[in-house]
């Protein structure tokens, strides 16, 4: 995230003692590159360089994949609806990298059923050319008939071959279609079906990433004084005053805020990577040089807790144009279905939040392909909205802006600054993309230090997907071979599904003392909560709510859990009463403006 968040962002509770974190970075205030921005593309661009063996560290104000990388669709795709944009290149790389990620993480992303219902023929036939030729719409929107949607699953199958084992698409007529999909529209004349990919957990893929790179820091040795891959959350970039490094003359100098404590320090850089997303033209702001790439568009979601609408998926992902021309999904996730999304510019200024009108909106297009299941307000159980990290797009229509990425410099040799350190921009991103990515502004970064790659991420399992059960019959052998008499085969399942194979490090930390499941909710207890205080960088409650564990996605947020949780992390986190209240406050205020969760709790 950006120099600053939105404005209007409740306050956090201040913390106490100076984390490890922190203290990483002030007993050393140097890097060869300091990469900002903790989402996706700045992690895996973090964990890319450790594994060259470079100076790095990572700055993020607020937590990890709090911005758009948590705000996203949880789709790994390739992105279909590009072809019309004329973007191959992008599609290429992104079935690619799908294909790809299938393999490296296969803990968290996995294959995902995808089917179009399809209610014309030939409609938008003539408009499509137009389309792809001005990338706007010409008059009222005409939906994609049957006639353009082959066309366009044969050309993406083609480009999902290089590398890949998923199955080509098919196409069904009306009475198979309504076979397999009964509850669909009567009116449906085809159902076009192609297998995609989901991540059901990115904050916890992003913290896979991150780690990587951190064990990657203290892996190389290169540094007598400590770790080469050095990150910390809730830690912002206030401004830069071009003071070069006393040291070695070069770079230049920023001031760091610990947004939990509020103290600065100064830090210096040769290079600084700006993936700030959305926020890259208030970063470059705040070093003293303004930009205006961005243009990013607000997305937003709703969850479901909708045992009916979940049947009637059938267990795929439906996926089709709604009546105004833009591409919309209803996405089964567990017990939960995921609605979404929107692309309305967004204004930075203003809180990035699902409105009444988009909530109407996706009842509305849920009623256009499921028009016998109704859909309350009393269904959702949790909202979440983000801005893409667009380019800028003046008089573009939102929904055919490029989705691809390019970086922009500045610094010493560019026309633009005379600043000591080199600043590189990105510019776009997209989650599917982001090891290539994360390689590409590498390959940058390396270029500028006279470096060299040393080690392909290209085949790299991230994470806890190495060694990860290939099959349903490796995973149910790999949770009996750890089971043990006090952890039963669902605890072990939910520990596999959060860790990944890392599971394995987090057990024997459980198995070190004595524990027991929260009261409020048989998916945590109180050591692994004290496990992921100590090594997951947990800042404030709300963090192990959202994006440590996925209990306020699927509306399993009570204030019995509030209270709970908070007094299992104040004593590694040094919490005191007055703390522990403020921290509750603090996460219900995030709950309710940011994703209208409504709890109530006795503080504890």
């Amino acid at each position: 995230m950006g120099p600053k968040d939105s404005p209007a962002r409740p306050a956090a509770p201040k913390a106490g003692a100076e984390r490890s974190s922190v203290h990483n970075l002030r007993l050393r205030p140097h890097a060869k590159v300091l990469v900002v921005g903790g989402g996706i593309n700045g992690v895996a661009t973090f964990r890319d360089l450790a594994l060259q063996g470079v100076d790095v560290a990572l700055v993020e104000r607020g937590d990890y994949c709090q911005g758009a990388s948590g705000a996203s669709s949880h789709m790994i795709h390739g992105g279909i609806r590009y072809l019309e944009n004329g973007e191959f290149r992008l599609v290429r790389e992104s079935v690619v990298e799908r294909n790809r990620l299938l393999r490296i993480a296969p803990h968290y992303v996995k294959p995902l059923q995808t089917t179009i219902p399809i209610f014309s023929t030939f409609s938008g036939v003539l408009a499509a050319p137009l389309r792809f030729l001005t990338h706007k719409q010409q008059g009222k929107p005409k939906e994609r008939g049957a006639f353009l949607i082959k066309i366009g699953l044969s050309l993406y199958d083609a480009f999902s071959r290089d590398g890949g084992t998923v199955p080509r698409h098919q196409f069904r007529g009306h009475k198979r279609a309504l076979a397999e999909l009964p509850d669909l529209r009567p009116d449906v004349k085809y159902a076009a079906t192609y297998f995609d990919a989901s991540v059901h957990n990115p904050e916890r893929l992003t913290l896979d990433v991150l780690q990587d790179g951190e064990k990657a820091g203290h892996a190389s040795g290169a540094n007598p004084q400590g770790s080469t891959a050095r990150a910390s959350n809730y830690l912002s970039l206030k401004s830069m005053t071009g003071e070069p490094n006393r040291g070695t003359g070069k770079g230049s100098t920023v001031r760091l805020r610990d947004e939990l404590t509020g103290e600065e320090f100064d830090f210096t850089a040769d290079v600084i990577v700006n993936t700030t997303g959305a926020w890259v033209d208030l970063t470059n702001e705040a070093m003293g040089a303004a930009s205006s790439f961005m243009g990013g568009t607000k997305g937003s979601h709703i969850v479901l807790d909708h045992p009916e609408l979940l049947a009637a998926c059938r267990g795929r992902e439906i996926f089709f144009e709604h009546t105004d021309g833009r591409i919309v999904l209803i996405y089964p996730m567990g017990d939960r279905v995921l609605v979404g999304t929107t692309d309305i510019d967004a204004d930075m200024a203003q809180d990035a939040v699902c409105t009444d009108a988009e909530i109407e909106y996706f009842f509305e297009l849920i009623g256009h392909v499921f028009p016998n299941v109704p859909v309350k307000r009393e269904h959702i159980v949790y909202t979440f909205s983000g801005v893409r990290p667009l380019p800028r797009h003046d008089a573009t229509q939102p929904g055919f802006v490029s989705r691809d990425y390019r970086v922009e410099r500045r610094g010493p040799g560019s026309s633009t600054s005379g600043a000591g350190a080199v600043v590189l921009s990105l510019v776009g991103g997209k989650w599917t993309t982001f090891r290539a990515l994360a390689e590409h502004l590498a390959n940058d970064v390396l270029a500028e230090l006279g470096a060299q790659r040393k080690v392909s991420t290209a085949q790299l399992a991230i994470g806890g997907g190495a060694g990860f059960p290939a099959d349903e019959a490796g995973v149910q052998k790999w949770i009996k071979d750890h089971m043990t008499a006090g952890r039963d085969a669902d605890r072990t399942a939910g520990l596999l599904t959060r860790y990944g194979t890392r599971a394995e490090a987090v057990m024997a930390y459980l198995d070190g003392g004595t524990d027991h499941l929260l009261r409020s909710t048989r998916e945590l207890s109180a050591r692994e909560l004290e496990f992921m205080a100590a090594h997951e960088q947990v800042g404030h409650l709300v963090d192990v709510l959202i994006r440590r564990t996925s209990l306020a996605f699927r509306g399993l947020v009570t204030g019995e859990l509030l209270n709970e949780v908070t007094e299992v992390l104040s004593g590694p986190l040094g919490w005191d009463a007055a703390a522990r209240a403020a921290e509750i406050r603090h996460a219900q205020d995030v709950l309710q403006r940011f994703h209208r969760v409504e709890t109530h709790s006795l503080v504890a």
